[in-house]
């Protein structure tokens, strides 16, 4: 399969132009080939999504949300086959890749909601005979550059409250999992979208990327990725002036308290760490486990770790596929050697999977280090894969000076069953999301996704906090009475 860019409503190649394969990361199948666009078409793409957004904008919001109903619609309808494409590009097993799948389902049907509220305020004037009132006004043409471990989950959070705001996109997404955003332009395609409101542009970050945030018709970047990264986009996109919304990197923990329900605990940990073979910008990195159950809990990791089946998962009974690629599978182990070198204590995994039925693909074994320091590399840093380090603490307060005590704040976790710890680390806990008695995974599309610190600057994806990164407020001043009036001047 050749993937095309997809552009005023139309699907486009163009000469001269490199093609990467993409390739299933459980078997090394090559599924397709990608086109990498020069920075003339990502040019074009942007002076399509900038005409288009002018009429774009026209369009009453209830209707600009009829399409996302037909949008999530159809995704409903190809549900299966969505999921299928995105385990074979990316590897996550099936049941994840159908609740990612049904997660951008969700987006789309909530954010139609939003078609019909978009809501501002109006407010008592100061002075007689005047009107004051807040709107929502949609930006322009909107750059969205998304990651390879969510590939169409985090696109919908970005596009669609993009989309019914009345604004134009232009998405890169990752090179390592374009085909679903090939799948996705289908869909636009399929549903009658207007041209030029949603395009795909297919390329390296480097170039489409870079392109789109120099862009001076692109108002508004998105972006989520590693922090290194985000660090690059905010810098070049404060140097141009746009609007730039940010979700980068995590080192999560769950932290196990001495009264916590230990089964519940162990199932929470093992979902959040090992879940995408960790790849998730929210897995379990750290248990902060108190000194009094921490034997206990080693004990049950290791015999339920035990049970995890690993392989492609597009295998119902496989729990944990690969990782996304070589260099990805080796930096893991770069950091279970970093572990080691330490003094933390590795209990089980630590090696590439090497030998049939893995030589093919890149598996890496869920791997558990205990007397890890706080102030441990694999403590600090994010490493992207299955791998988890316990910590142990003596009480909730030294617990959550741990937690708080890494550059990343995205997600949080506390297993207790006393209610004034778990309020007292709902408060504490200094991340963006905080659970409690459930592991750092699980988001829901109605909330607020992001993160203090390394994680981001400030913006939110999902929920109605998203329609902040892709709208402006306007102030509105209806003055009927005749005569000027100058505000605080005349309200003596």
């Amino acid at each position: 399969m050749q993937l095309q860019h997809y552009f005023d409503g139309k699907f486009q190649t163009f000469e001269n132009e490199n093609y990467v394969g993409v390739f299933n990361p459980a078997n090394g199948q090559k599924l397709a080939t990608v086109p990498m666009a020069s920075k003339g078409v990502v040019n074009e793409a942007v002076a399509i999504a900038k005409e288009a957004q002018k009429k774009w904008a026209l369009v009453p919001a209830p209707k600009r949300a009829d399409y996302l109903f037909a949008i999530g619609q159809k995704m409903k309808e190809k549900k299966e086959h969505l999921a299928q494409v995105l385990t074979k590009e990316m590897g996550k097993v099936i049941e994840e890749g159908r609740g990612e799948v049904q997660e951008g389902i969700d987006m789309a049907f909530y954010m139609a909601g939003e078609g019909r509220r978009l809501f501002g305020e109006t407010t008592p004037s100061e002075l007689a005979n005047k009107f004051a009132m807040s709107v929502r006004a949609p930006i322009g043409v909107v750059g969205l550059i998304t990651p390879w471990n969510f590939p169409v989950a985090i696109a919908t959070w970005k596009s669609f409250p993009a989309i019914v705001a009345g604004n134009t996109v232009v998405w890169k997404p990752a090179t390592e999992t374009p085909m679903m955003a090939y799948e996705m332009a289908k869909i636009f395609d399929e549903v009658g979208l207007p041209n030029g409101v949603a395009n795909v542009v297919f390329g390296s970050g480097s170039d489409v990327g870079t392109s789109l945030i120099e862009h001076p018709d692109v108002k508004v970047i998105s972006f989520t990725g590693s922090t290194a990264t985000g660090r690059k986009v905010a810098e070049l996109g404060g140097h141009h002036l746009k609007k730039v919304s940010l979700e980068m990197g995590g080192k999560n923990a769950v932290i196990v308290m001495d009264d916590a329900d230990l089964d519940l605990a162990v199932e929470g940990v093992l979902w959040s760490a090992f879940g995408t073979a960790g790849q998730r910008c929210t897995a379990c990195s750290r248990v902060i486990v108190h000194k009094d159950i921490k034997e206990e809990l080693e004990k049950r990791l290791l015999e339920e770790m035990g049970k995890l089946s690993i392989g492609d998962g597009l295998d119902e009974s496989i729990k944990i596929g690969p990782v996304i690629n070589k260099a990805a599978l080796y930096k893991i182990n770069s950091y279970v050697e970093i572990g080691q070198q330490e003094g933390a204590k590795l209990l089980t995994g630590g090696k590439i999977l090497k030998e049939p039925p893995y030589d093919q693909g890149y598996f890496y074994e869920p791997t558990l280090f205990t007397d890890v320091a706080p102030n441990a590399r694999i403590a600090q840093e994010e490493i992207f894969g299955p791998v988890v380090s316990l910590i142990t603490v003596s009480s909730l307060e030294e617990a959550i000076e741990v937690n708080n005590s890494v550059q990343y704040g995205l997600s949080s976790s506390i297993f207790t069953n006393d209610i004034n710890k778990a309020f007292q680390a709902q408060r504490d806990l200094d991340t963006g999301i905080v659970y409690v008695n459930a592991g750092t995974t699980g988001a829901e599309i109605h909330l607020p996704f992001g993160g203090t610190k390394g994680t981001g600057n400030g913006h939110r994806d999902s929920g109605i906090a998203a329609l902040d990164v892709y709208t402006e407020w306007k102030s509105i001043y209806i003055d009927y009475s005749g005569k000027l009036q100058r505000a605080q001047i005349d309200t003596e």
